[in-house]
């Protein structure tokens, strides 16, 4: 019989919730006090406890009102009404006892255009009067404000003139003046921060955008892009820390909120119902308010956003018990729940390029245009950046490097006709070093700059056509040495893995079968063994992500023409491979790398033979999962 203390196990935690990424991801709205005139489109101030809403409309018609109500924090109480009844208005301002309406639409004499009803009027509210000060510069209305500004000091940017305006209005405290410009004209933005360090979101240009600039004080930097177009909405908060919700985006109308964290935008939970015109304010992104809007009719609700003070921080590989839910629950890696969103554009579209580094830091080198390409460019999350060109034009070429734009290998390539040429990127300049020992293009790799694989490869020239190769080659950081050949002899595959040690071989160009390949083949640093196959055939431009025990790859043509641009991401476990979310552009010939958690895809050729300037992003967040469930 065995004893109790031979027994052996672990202590599980025991928690009353689930863990959670931030204080954020657990925030949620409830319902607050409604007001006492439903309206949309009014100026909004103040924090969820101190707030205070201006103007707007409120029936039918085009009208606005003069009609002023502020908040406690359970209820809407009417007080002194504005001097110039209006809608569509900008507000600012840190409390319901000091703010500021700036711009709108006056009332609509009967025949006038909209274009004539646009006005200029700022009124500053000390918490019992309202006074007219100093007009803006240019009259505008829906127009994003620096809600966290004051009556002393605020900004006013882009809106309708009517038409989309970067302009962009400082005011301190007695008149306003024009400073440098918002990079993307357009109005209905979502208006977050102060007069010196601020945030233009979304907005409507021709069409609903989700561009996000930032204010430092002096000039805008585009940023972060919102998860998903939107505009005419609510926020609250500061340049570092916000929120966006409701608004025009569509189809219908949003009911989502975003939180900014400073450097990116994440999808938190909804407000009750899809709202346009919604206003709110708040002091961050732990509390805040939102009220009125139109979905339709105008509406009195309001709402309020609260998220904890205190929370379990989630962590990956994490097993605790949810005494709430009565289950074992562990936090993963949640492969099944990823998607692709979008990324910054590259400045030159191009196919059969190739690259290294990761989502956040990438350089994608060389290609094909209407001719081979020595172009390179780096990104940095968000945005395309031409820099030093390599020294000989190449497509189909391989790069390696993991994590970094500061030190980079590629190899091989269409120059044309197969190449050996390998150029090491050291962050600023590109160096010619020692040839591959077999030429070819269409060849495949993993590694970084000092100890690559490289595997696969075409070259008619040598070869008996079409030249697929099997020849496997091992760099040390100074030279080229012939390893283990393939299995299977193949062009155009995906090489799946971070270290030269330990890699996949995937899909490719099949010579025997003279078509697309679904053979997959791991690299234990010795021997080329065969695993299971990707569901899909494919070659040319698999991007890829991960190991070889927990890998990604995506895209890629096939031989069906049915398929010839595919949008297919497949998960590998270390046994099989797993469809996952498709790509929103289906292409080949593209860049990419990466985590199976974080990669991204770049350029490549779309339907039509379009050279594409795309990237999309592949993100899988921490998930807990109940222990026994699929």
């Amino acid at each position: 019989m065995a004893k109790y203390s031979d027994i052996k196990g672990f202590t599980v935690q025991t928690l009353s919730t689930d863990t959670i990424a931030s204080a954020i991801a657990g925030g949620s709205w409830a319902s607050g006090g409604a007001m006492n005139t439903g309206r949309a489109a009014y100026g909004a101030a103040g924090t969820l406890t101190s707030a205070l809403a201006a103007t707007g409309q409120s029936s039918s018609g085009n009208n606005g009102t003069v009609n002023v109500e502020q908040y406690d924090g359970s209820s809407w109480t009417e007080t002194s009404n504005v001097n110039s009844a209006r809608r569509a208005v900008a507000g600012s301002g840190a409390s319901y006892t000091n703010a500021l309406i700036f711009g709108g639409l006056g009332p609509l004499p009967s025949g006038s255009p909209t274009s004539t009803l646009k006005t200029a009027i700022t009124e500053s509210w000390d918490g019992s009067a309202w006074t007219e000060v100093g007009d803006l510069t240019t009259a505008v209305y829906y127009g994003g404000p620096a809600c966290q500004g004051t009556n002393t000091a605020t900004l006013c940017f882009g809106g309708a003139t009517p038409s989309g305006t970067a302009n962009n209005q400082s005011w301190n405290g007695s008149s306003w003046t024009e400073v440098n410009n918002l990079n993307t004209a357009r109005a209905y933005t979502f208006g977050i921060g102060t007069s010196t360090a601020a945030l233009a979101a979304g907005g409507f240009t021709t069409t609903t955008v989700a561009i996000n600039e930032q204010w430092d004080g002096t000039s805008w930097t585009e940023t972060a892009d919102l998860n998903a177009a939107n505009y005419q909405g609510g926020s609250s908060g500061t340049s570092t820390a916000s929120l966006v919700f409701g608004g025009g985006g569509g189809p219908g109308q949003a009911a989502t909120t975003e939180a900014w964290d400073g450097s990116s935008w994440t999808e938190v939970g909804d407000i009750s119902e899809g709202n346009e015109t919604i206003r709110g304010n708040g002091a961050g992104s732990s509390a805040a308010w939102a009220a009125g809007g139109s979905n339709p009719p105008f509406t009195t609700e309001t709402q309020e956003w609260s998220a904890p003070s205190d929370f379990n921080q989630i962590q990956e590989g994490q097993l605790f018990f949810n005494s709430t839910a009565n289950a074992f629950k562990e936090t993963i890696t949640d492969i099944p729940g990823a998607t692709w969103s979008s990324g910054g554009s590259l400045n030159t579209g191009r196919v059969q390029l190739n690259s290294f580094g990761d989502q956040e830091a990438a350089i994608i080198a060389g290609g094909y245009t209407t001719a081979l390409s020595n172009v390179v460019e780096q990104y940095n999350g968000s945005s395309w950046t031409e820099i030093a060109e390599i020294n000989d034009a190449r497509s189909n070429e391989a790069g390696t490097g993991s994590g970094t734009t500061t030190a980079g290998l590629i190899y091989g390539g269409n120059t044309p006709g197969g190449t050996g040429n390998t150029e090491s990127w050291n962050g600023s300049a590109w160096t010619e070093v020692n040839d591959l020992n077999g030429a070819r293009y269409s060849v495949s790799g993993v590694g970084t700059q000092t100890a690559s694989l490289a595997f696969g490869g075409r070259n008619p020239a040598t070869s008996p056509n079409p030249g697929d190769k099997d020849l496997a080659e091992s760099w040390d950081g100074s030279s080229w040495t012939e390893v283990s050949e393939l299995n299977t002899k193949r062009a155009g595959s995906g090489g799946v893995g971070q270290v030269y040690t330990a890699a996949l071989c995937v899909g490719g160009y099949d010579t025997a079968a003279s078509a697309s390949s679904n053979k997959n083949e791991e690299w234990d640093g010795t021997s080329w063994t065969e695993l299971g196959n990707l569901n899909t055939a494919r070659h040319n431009g698999l991007t890829r992500g991960g190991t070889s025990t927990l890998g990604l790859v995506a895209q890629g043509a096939s031989t069906s023409p049915s398929q010839s641009y595919n949008v297919l991401t497949e998960s590998w476990n270390g046994t099989s491979w797993t469809e996952q979310a498709d790509l929103s552009t289906g292409g080949y010939g593209a860049g990419g790398q990466g985590s199976v958690s974080a990669t991204f895809v770049a350029g490549g050729e779309g339907s039509g033979s379009t050279n594409l300037t795309r990237t999309e992003h592949w993100n899988a967040n921490l998930a807990n999962k109940t222990i026994g469930s699929s």
